[in-house]
């Protein structure tokens, strides 16, 4: 019996012509240095901060290059499929504006010229493959139990060896033609495997974009790439569907590092250029002085959610996530304020090897920074859709005050270094729930500073209201009452003053002033208060 006399009884309806396929997905008319790569998660829930960062460094290394970034849902295991699984993925990409070229746009409908896009749908593509591989003799059927295979793995365990199907462990691969027919025959069920020519005791030496050269013992293990449903393994769809959705760059987790050498075997052997890798090493966190992995489980901004949740800005997360990604970003975009991320160049030489830490109060802070160059009829808008989903009672009262709210968004805004009080939008109605009357009620504490007496306090509220109080003033006369207010009452009229003889003063201007604005507001930080009192007008 020859080889393709044995591809035939194992896979007697499958089509063996893998040049219709090559023929099929032809090499795209791109530049010779575009990026084509792809996310390809699998539908077994939705995107964590992990995947969210890979995929960001995938769009952006393609989408730099002008190449092609595309979404593949890599289904083959069913049993870890849920429901809406492709959804939640689509829309998490969505949420945080980063655009595929080609691939799935929902369950269902897909976009692009070198699909399908989901694996379980490429089943006669794999099969043909593997057919090719058995007509080549790279590739027999395995007729070894769940139980032996565990068998051979506690043997391995007990004498320390590798574990694996290889070697002497490979019986299958011992059999002859005459010897699988007839359990083809007899109807045994059978998987496939690859059939490795390689030698552990040799050395491979693979470059990797972001770890560099490293040096790996040849793959002799005879993997299964076919199931016994059909469907094929991650490894050998992963080496197929990137030949011929010709991507040129493989970036992935640096989990996956371990699977290197196979994966580059497979390709080599099946005649295929192997794409470019690059390995990421998962985002860190500090945790009683020492670094773990940042955790689905433990930590919450872990989750996507979180983000949406806390309302930090999605272009917040974006330049948060390329400090992550590119060393050099940050210097970058502190001398390019006039630019976007856009204009940034993702290069794979200024990847950390040993990955990002992450740092909750640095995205905070860039958070804060880029809300407070929003204009504040964005602010409004923003914080109105985070209110409608986790606020309803604030985001009334936003829609009820419009106007009112856009011009308190407004203060101290428009100026050359606007006020940074913001740094994400779950964060504003504790900043500014004060200006509203139906939230200002049932005050418990006042933040008075310094001047703290109650008798005090009412003797400077009463000399102001009598006395010093025009809604009509412009600020610099409203400022200069203040100083009259202060001289009246033993204060000094600049702090300078003051802070030169203490021993002659009560205290100083901005110490009345503070009385005013713990008065209105309870709060001793406020923006502005001289444009608070003008918003709130007379009466209030």
């Amino acid at each position: 019996m020859t080889n393709k006399e044995l591809a035939d009884l194992l896979l007697p309806d499958v089509n063996s012509d893998i040049s219709i396929y090559e023929k099929k997905y032809p090499e795209r008319n791109l530049d010779k240095n575009a990026v084509v790569t792809r996310f390809a998660p699998s539908p077994t829930g939705f995107v964590h901060m992990g995947s969210l960062f890979a995929s960001f460094i995938e769009s952006k290394a393609a989408h730099d290059t002008n190449g092609v970034f595309y979404l593949r849902i890599e289904d083959t295991d069913q049993k870890r499929k849920v429901e809406n699984g492709v959804t939640g993925i689509i829309n998490d990409l969505k949420n945080f504006n980063i655009s595929i070229d080609e691939g799935m746009t929902s369950e269902t409908e897909e976009i692009g010229e070198y699909g399908p896009y989901t694996q379980s749908m490429r089943k006669d593509i794999y099969q043909a493959y593997v057919k090719h591989l058995v007509e080549e003799g790279l590739a027999y059927p395995c007729f070894c139990s769940a139980e032996e295979i565990e068998e051979t793995r506690q043997i391995q365990e007990k004498r320390k060896q590798r574990i694996g199907y290889y070697g002497r462990f490979a019986k299958c691969r011992r059999l002859s033609h005459e010897e699988i027919a007839e359990k083809v025959k007899n109807g045994e069920p059978f998987i496939i495997r690859f059939k490795s020519p390689g030698s552990f005791d040799e050395k491979i030496r693979v470059h990797d974009l972001i770890k560099g050269d490293i040096e790996f013992p040849e793959n002799d293990i005879d993997d299964v790439i076919m199931k016994s449903d059909g469907l094929p393994t991650y490894h050998f769809a992963h080496v197929i569907d990137d030949h011929l959705m010709r991507t040129t760059h493989v970036i992935r987790g640096d989990e996956w590092l371990p699977s290197l050498p196979k994966h580059i075997q497979m390709f080599k052997l099946m005649g295929f250029e192997p794409p470019k890798y690059a390995h990421i090493s998962p985002i860190m966190k500090e945790e009683d002085g020492k670094k773990r992995k940042l955790s689905k489980r433990k930590d919450p901004e872990a989750a996507v959610s979180y983000y949406h949740e806390k309302g930090i800005p999605v272009e917040a997360v974006k330049l948060y996530l390329m400090t992550l990604a590119n060393t050099n970003f940050e210097q970058w975009y502190d001398c390019n304020k006039d630019k976007t991320i856009d204009d940034f160049k993702f290069d794979f030489k200024k990847v950390s090897a040993s990955g990002g830490l992450f740092d909750t109060d640095k995205l905070y802070n860039i958070s804060k920074n880029y809300i407070s160059y929003l204009k504040a009829t964005e602010v409004y808008d923003r914080t109105l859709a985070w209110a409608e989903e986790y606020d309803t009672e604030f985001a009334e009262l936003l829609k009820t005050y419009k106007d009112y709210s856009i011009k308190l968004f407004n203060i101290e805004r428009e100026q050359k270094k606007p006020r940074k009080d913001y740094s994400c939008f779950s964060m504003i109605k504790s900043q500014i729930w004060y200006m509203y009357d139906e939230l200002y009620k049932d005050v418990q504490e006042y933040e008075f500073g310094m001047i703290n007496n109650k008798e005090d306090i009412n003797n400077i509220l009463k000399l102001y209201i009598d006395k010093y109080f025009d809604i009509s003033d412009d600020k610099d006369t409203w400022f200069n009452k203040m100083k009259d207010l202060a001289e009246e009452l033993g204060y000094a009229r600049e702090v300078k003053e003051y802070k030169e003889n203490p021993e002659a003063y009560k205290g100083h201007v901005g110490d009345i002033s503070m009385v005013l604005r713990v008065a209105l507001t309870s709060r001793s930080m406020t923006p502005d208060l001289y444009e608070l009192m003008k918003l709130l007008g007379y009466d209030r």
